[in-house]
């Protein structure tokens, strides 16, 4: 027989009689100690202890990680933010919901708890990304009217304007990298698509004069409509036909974004780019800057990479480096000339 240990039982005596509580000051539990009966009371008492009060903010992140907008998360990312939200629930779980419905008053808090980590920064804007999801989940349960965490200003700066892959960065990576990273870095700093796109693009995407595709930013509204100019078509020419992706590892199978991340970032360690700030997706920047100094409008960019129209001076800025753009009105002026 398998003995089964219960902790934190509390044993009380009084007129010589013992009494089991589930824990001091917990309820009673019924049966005799071991008993199948005297486990399934302390059972059940432990469940309805660990059931949050509906109205404080522990239930909140309960319901929330039990809700299909969180389940549909990459497993990497729920691994992260489940760490991140048993820090919420323990910070703020006691707190009544409609705390969080007060900002001049809840801010403050979000605030000192955000402020743990404000050493790195990066690190307690994530934290507020966590703790502002949640936030919004109340507010789609109807609990609060608004997301106390908007207008919260983050610690950390990400201006990337003039981080893009330069041509001597791919030529490290690639000396060293499997062919199949080589493939997408060329085809992301030849299409400018986001590495989610690049993943599902399929050659049936690919047509006589374009790659035209639905982007996932969008919500699958628009299209990129990338032309296939010389150096894009070469790209494409050294990609074997694998499977119906473009894109496959070394299985000969389509990437799985986590599948993908693992072995790109191994790549770049193994050809001593650790320590660079240089991300995948900062190679749209490289195909933005591409077009750009080939002389396209800012609206061509736009209808060309699937970016809103009415933003993409801000895109433009914040992709295309500066030097890159002086060469751009070089060239402009070249020609008048």
């Amino acid at each position: 027989m398998v003995k089964v240990e219960l902790k934190g039982i509390a044993k009380v005596t009084a007129k010589g009689k013992a009494y089991y509580y589930a824990w001091r000051g917990g309820p009673p539990l019924r049966g005799a100690p071991g008993s199948p009966e005297f486990v399934a009371s302390y059972n059940e008492a432990l469940e309805q202890h660990r059931a949050p009060d509906r109205n404080r903010f522990r239930f909140v992140v309960a319901d929330y990680k039990s809700s299909r907008d969180y389940k549909k998360l990459a497993q990497s990312t729920r691994d992260q933010w489940g760490k991140w939200l048993d820090r919420v629930a323990e910070y703020f779980g006691e707190l009544r919901t409609a705390q969080f419905d007060r900002p001049e008053k809840i801010r403050p808090v979000i605030r000192r708890w955000r402020g743990q980590w404000a050493e790195t920064p990066r690190t307690a804007d994530y934290a507020l990304q966590v703790l502002s999801r949640v936030c919004a989940h109340a507010v789609e349960l109807g609990k609060i009217a608004g997301n106390p965490c908007e207008g919260i200003k983050h610690l950390y700066n990400n201006d990337r304007s003039e981080i893009i892959w330069t041509d001597s960065d791919v030529a490290q990576v690639k000396k060293t990298c499997s062919i199949e990273i080589a493939h997408a870095i060329d085809l992301a700093g030849h299409t400018g698509l986001r590495l989610s796109d690049l993943l599902r693009l399929s050659w049936s995407h690919v047509g006589d004069d374009a790659i035209v595709l639905t982007t996932g930013k969008s919500r699958h509204r628009r299209e990129a409509i990338i032309p296939l100019y010389g150096a894009l078509r070469d790209v494409l020419a050294r990609i074997p036909k694998r499977a119906t992706t473009i894109l496959t590892s070394s299985k000969r199978r389509p990437w799985t974004a986590d599948g993908f991340g693992s072995s790109f970032n191994k790549a770049k360690i193994d050809a001593g780019m650790s320590e660079l700030d240089l991300h995948f997706n900062d190679l749209r920047g490289t195909a933005a800057t591409k077009f750009y100094i080939a002389g396209f409008s800012m609206r061509e960019i736009a209808e060309t990479l699937a970016w809103e129209e009415e933003s993409v001076e801000k895109i433009i800025r914040r992709y295309v480096g500066r030097s890159a753009a002086i060469k751009a009105r070089i060239k402009k002026l070249e020609v008048r000339e």
